[in-house]
């Protein structure tokens, strides 16, 4: 490895820190919701609004980041998401009640800007053979992060009920849920220090006519000939000053441009219907489902991190090689297979109550009504949603809400393993291909001076999408049940799959300004000149 290479590894390294801490603050909310569900009493829909208001945040900086990034840099941009993400991680901590974490986390989700911001400025200092793995250091710390909360989460569980002077007097015992959302204090604090060392991005310089200080820096990534290159090929591409943000937008619907807002834009939405946030946000929870109880549900939850780091490196070493559609077609046909397997298992789950386990649970949960439990031994229900409204008539909604995990274990009778092989596959399919494929491929669509507004436009709709998926999760799931939620993503994942193979051009191994002359002309992917 060169030293420029190295350079250039070094700071997509520290910008894409950013997406540790994404991932870190995006998953450990899987960890809390059974704890302030219960605290605050919250509803379905509460519930969704506290998992999903960061994604509210991201709509809202995701409309904003990409011009503001134009004007002002990207390196400020980043600085700005950083402090975000750590008064964020502050607020959700010390929050005094439901609303108060609401905020705080609609906070943190105006840092998700990153998503989009970060991927920009590691595109913009790379060389096209190395693109894709350098844009793919982001999406593999975005996964490290998701396994690093969900390795906290466990630790803090086991920790607070171990009985041990230290956790009682540092308060994990009583306050588990914060502990789980402060430890982003520290990552984020890093992150902000390390971001004041980076150069700003040389296309962006010279974009704005400071071609000196772009070349110079070029040089340090590059050397001196492929620098002279560089910059003969992005001058070549740039306007003689950046238009105003409202023309750029009206840019990305003209006739040139529209065929590929729409790939963009479609790989936006598919990266979410298919249920990826349902799944690492709502993981403890989706384990749970199966009647595994709550310490195991937080154990399963660490193989979805293990195995998101795997094949997410996986795909960066394939993705150069390989490409970015074929990662795609075999992701998407391992999310169907994988969706479909989730959905049998909870089809065939039975529901059933017997006298033992109502003893049994009569003696681990002393303060449960077992008097009023007992009227449904012998019964049977064909679903979870039949069992779990059953529960609640029964029981009352608190009683049936506070003590569901272990209500679940006692009566769900089915192969919890077919679950967890299914979200695992799941998880593997999704870092295999739309996990890191999406972040490398919309940065490289774009022309250089629509990149901002372009990944802007694309990150709202990214954003809108995860929304939706989370905020409905907890609806889907009672109201609906598991098998037909996880058919239902399936069903989107083959819908994706069909897309995918009709429309998506190939990207591999292109210059960004190839890419730009060839879209525009139509001649990728076989579309029409």
């Amino acid at each position: 490895m060169t030293s420029t290479s190295a350079r250039s590894i070094r700071l997509a390294i520290t910008v894409a820190l950013g997406g540790f801490i994404f991932g870190f603050d995006a998953s450990v909310i899987s960890g809390v919701v059974g704890f302030i569900s219960v605290e605050y009493n919250l509803n379905d829909w509460q519930i969704g609004l506290v998992v999903s208001a960061p994604t509210l945040g991201a709509i809202l900086s995701g409309a904003t980041a990409g011009p503001l990034s134009d004007r002002f840099g990207r390196k400020t941009l980043l600085i700005v998401i950083a402090a975000l993400y750590l008064v964020s991680a502050i607020c959700s901590a010390f929050a005094p009640n439901y609303q108060a974490l609401v905020i705080a986390r609609f906070v943190g989700g105006l840092a998700f800007a990153s998503l989009g911001i970060a991927p920009i400025y590691i595109a913009e200092i790379s060389q096209a053979t190395m693109r894709g793995r350098m844009i793919s250091i982001n999406q593999f710390n975005i996964v490290i992060g998701f396994s690093a909360a969900y390795f906290a989460n466990y630790f803090l569980l086991q920790f607070s009920h171990s009985g041990t002077d230290l956790a009682t007097s540092l308060g994990v015992d009583t306050n588990t849920w914060r502990w789980m959302l402060g430890l982003e204090i520290l990552p984020a604090a890093i992150y902000l220090l390390m971001l004041f060392g980076i150069p700003e991005s040389p296309r962006w310089l010279a974009m704005h006519r400071r071609c000196d200080e772009a070349r110079a820096i070029l040089v340090k990534l590059m050397g001196e000939d492929k620098a002279d290159r560089e910059m003969d090929d992005i001058d070549a591409t740039l306007h003689k000053d950046p238009a105003p943000v409202f023309q750029r937008i009206v840019t990305l619907f003209s006739p040139g441009m529209i065929w590929i807002l729409g790939i963009v834009l479609m790989l936006s939405v598919i990266q979410q219907i298919t249920g990826i946030n349902a799944i690492y946000f709502y993981a403890p929870t989706i384990f749970e489902q199966s009647g595994v109880g709550t310490d195991a549900a937080f154990s399963q939850a660490i193989f979805v991190g293990i195995i998101n780091v795997i094949f997410t490196i996986f795909a960066m070493l394939l993705i150069d090689r390989l490409g970015r559609k074929p990662l795609l077609i075999i992701g998407l046909t391992g999310i169907l297979v994988s969706m479909s397997l989730c959905a049998y298992g909870f089809y065939t789950a039975k529901y059933q109550l017997t006298a033992e386990a109502v003893e049994e649970l009569a003696t681990t949960n002393p303060e449960l009504n077992t008097e009023q439990l007992s009227l449904l031994i012998g019964r049977q229900w064909e679903n979870d949603v039949a069992y779990k409204k059953a529960l609640t008539e029964t029981l009352g909604q608190q009683q049936a809400r506070t003590h569901q995990s272990h209500l679940l274990e006692a009566g769900t009778h089915m192969n919890a393993y077919i679950v967890l092989i299914g979200i695992l596959g799941f998880v593997a399919s999704f870092a295999f291909s739309l996990g890191p494929v999406m972040w490398v491929m919309q940065p490289e669509l774009f022309p250089n001076h629509l990149r901002g507004v372009g990944m802007a436009m694309a990150g709202i709709v990214n954003s809108f999408a995860s929304f939706v998926v989370q905020f409905v999760f907890p609806w889907e799931l009672n109201t609906l049940g598991a098998g037909n939620t996880f058919a239902l993503y399936g069903l989107f994942a083959v819908i994706s799959l069909v897309l995918v193979i009709w429309i998506l051009p190939e990207t591999r191994g292109k210059s960004l300004e190839q890419l730009e002359f060839e879209l525009k002309n139509q001649k990728l992917g076989g579309q029409p000149s």
